[in-house]
């Protein structure tokens, strides 16, 4: 448990940055240059991944039940994912409703994903896990639309393309992850 708790503290800590010590960041990234800050940023980022998803690993060989989900929250889950797949791919799709309304649909689906799981399991280690990412996700969202009200930002306005290609790029990611690669990757078949 303690391995995930420091993968944790390391990766959400680095991506926290931005929330907590904008200036020092910024003094940073300016004294060690763009480059060297993305790579040490990127390589604290995959230590602390690693970190998480070995530490994870481990506290599910004796798990701690805290509860015992009902068995529809797995339902409610595969949905709520779909959702964060949509809004992933949202991130990356331009001219789609979802960034044009939200500006930060990665961090929703971040949101939705994280309260996914944590629906769906009840174990000490998913409440550690997914609740870390739900606190993360939901602290940076607010200050991310602080400072896009303070600066004035604007995204541009949604297409139906943009938004219909969005639907489908999210979707069909969803169906790939949820029906094969969540059970190689992560041991688990959400649809048996």
């Amino acid at each position: 448990m303690t391995l995930l708790i420091l993968g944790l503290v390391l990766f959400l800590g680095v991506h926290s940055a931005r929330i907590f010590a904008p200036g020092w960041r910024d003094r940073t990234r300016d004294r060690l240059g763009e480059g060297a800050w993305k790579g040490l940023y990127s390589l604290l980022s995959l230590v602390g991944f690693a970190a998480i998803v070995w530490g994870y690993g481990q506290a599910r060989l004796e798990p701690t039940a805290l509860w015992t989900p009902p068995p529809g929250m797995r339902h409610a889950a595969s949905l709520l994912t779909l959702g964060s797949f949509v809004l992933l791919a949202a991130a990356y799709v331009p001219r789609n409703l979802f960034k044009a309304r939200w500006g930060h649909p990665m961090l929703l689906g971040t949101k939705l994903w994280a309260l996914a799981h944590l629906l769906a399991n009840g174990n000490l280690a998913d409440v550690l896990l997914f609740g870390g990412f739900l606190a993360w996700a939901v602290a940076l969202f607010i200050v991310s639309r602080r400072r896009d009200r303070a600066t004035g930002a604007t995204y541009p306005a949604a297409s139906r393309t943009g938004t219909a290609v969005t639907l489908l790029v999210g979707t069909a990611a969803w169906v790939v992850f949820a029906f094969w690669a969540h059970g190689v990757l992560i041991g688990v078949r959400p649809f048996g």
